[in-house]
C-alpha cells in the first residue's frame, strides 16, 4: 500500500466525466455508509473536477438505510451499458465479491480500490488498503477535509463505523475509532436514532427467525463452535429476504464458552452462505480466505458448495486446528 490521499483521489478523478461506485455484493452497513459517503462528496466537488456522471451501485439492502443521504440515487440493478472513465469499489476485498458491478469494472479505463480488509487482493489499478481500520468508512474519514465532511456525510460515515464495531464493542475499535466518532457527532448527527432505526430495530419476523436460529443451534468441539443455518424453504416461510438477517451471526457469537460462531444460509441448490466470527483464539479471516473467501481475523466468511453438513464437516478441522495450537 503506498500513501494515499485526497489530493491524489482528486487528480485521479480531474477530468473523468463518468465515474461509478459499487460496494460488495449482499452490503452491510459499512459498505452502504462508504458508498454514500464518497458519493455525496463527489456530488460536492463535482464541478471543479469535471465529473459528468456519478453512479452508485449495490444489491438491494434492507429499507433501515434509507435514512442515509444519497440511497435514493443508488442503482440496485446492473442492466446499464455505461462505461466509466473511473471506478472505484469500496469495502471490497477481492473481485468475485463486486458480484454483477464486475462488468463495469473491466470496461473502466482506471481503477479504485479503497478498503480495510486484510485479506483484500489489491485487484485495482490503484488499491489503499488500511487493515487496522475499523471500518472502510474509517478509511474514507482519514482521506476527507473535516470542512468537507458535511452532516450527512457524517451521517453516512457513522453507520458504517458503528456496523462494522458492532456499536464500539468488537476489538477493531481503537482509540483513534472513537476520536472520529466522536468527530462525527460535532457534526450534529443525531447518533442514537441512526443507530436505533439501522441497528437495534428488528421487524417481528426477523426476531422470530432469530429465535428458531438460536434455539436449532447446535454446540460443536465441547462447547467450543456454536453452529446455525436457515434454508431458503424457511426463509420463504417467514417471507424474508437475505438482508432479514443481519445479526444472527453476532447473537450466536455471545454463547458463553464459545470461540467461533458460524451461521450457514443457502443462496442457492447445494450453495452456502457461510460467516465466521471469533472470540479471539482463531483466525476465521484464514479459514475464510482457504475456501475461497475473505474478512478479517475475528469476522470472515465465504461461499461453499455442498449441503449444510458439508459446510461444517469442511469448516471444522480448520478451526480445531488452530483451536489446538
Amino acid at each position: 500500500m503506498s500513501l494515499f490521499t485526497l489530493d491524489i483521489l482528486d487528480k485521479e478523478l480531474t477530468g473523468a466525466k463518468k465515474v461509478a461506485v459499487a460496494g460488495h455484493i449482499r452490503p452491510d452497513g459499512d459498505c452502504i455508509g462508504s458508498c454514500t459517503a464518497l458519493y455525496q462528496y463527489l456530488i460536492q466537488c463535482r464541478d471543479e473536477l469535471g465529473i459528468e456522471q456519478i453512479d452508485v451501485y449495490l444489491e438491494p439492502y434492507g429499507q433501515e438505510f434509507s435514512i442515509l443521504s444519497g440511497t435514493e440515487n443508488i442503482r440496485h440493478t446492473f442492466d446499464f451499458d455505461d462505461i466509466y472513465d473511473v471506478f472505484i469499489t469500496l469495502d471490497c476485498s477481492s473481485l468475485d465479491r463486486l458480484g454483477e458491478a464486475i462488468k463495469y469494472f473491466n470496461t473502466a479505463k482506471f481503477t479504485i480500490c479503497i478498503d480495510h480488509h486484510i485479506t483484500n487482493d489489491m485487484f485495482a489499478d490503484y488499491n489503499y488498503v488500511v487493515a487496522d481500520a475499523s471500518s472502510t468508512c474509517e478509511v474514507i474519514y482519514n482521506l476527507l477535509y473535516d470542512n468537507r465532511i458535511t452532516k450527512s456525510i457524517a451521517e453516512s460515515l457513522y453507520i458504517g463505523i458503528v456496523h462494522d464495531t458492532g456499536i464500539f464493542k468488537h476489538n477493531n475499535t481503537s482509540d483513534k475509532t472513537m476520536e472520529i466518532a466522536a468527530s462525527l457527532m460535532r457534526k450534529g448527527i443525531d447518533f442514537n436514532k441512526l443507530i436505533e432505526v439501522t441497528f437495534i430495530q428488528k421487524t417481528y419476523a426477523q426476531l422470530q427467525i432469530l429465535g428458531r436460529c438460536l434455539m436449532e443451534s447446535t454446540m460443536l468441539l465441547d462447547g467450543k463452535v456454536i453452529v446455525s443455518s436457515l434454508s431458503r424453504n424457511t426463509m420463504e416461510f417467514y417471507g424474508l429476504a437475505y438482508t432479514d438477517i443481519d445479526g444472527i451471526i453476532d447473537q450466536l457469537r455471545t454463547a458463553k464458552g464459545s470461540e467461533v460462531a458460524i451461521f450457514i444460509y443457502e443462496t442457492d441448490y447445494l450453495e452456502q452462505k457461510v460467516s465466521l466470527r471469533s472470540n479471539g483464539i482463531v483466525d476465521v479471516s484464514k479459514i475464510a480466505h482457504s475456501f475461497g473467501g475473505g474478512g478479517h481475523v475475528k469476522a470472515a466468511g465465504c461461499v461453499m458448495n455442498g449441503t449444510v453438513f458439508d459446510a461444517i464437516n469442511n469448516l471444522i478441522p480448520h478451526i480445531e486446528a488452530q483451536l489446538l495450537k
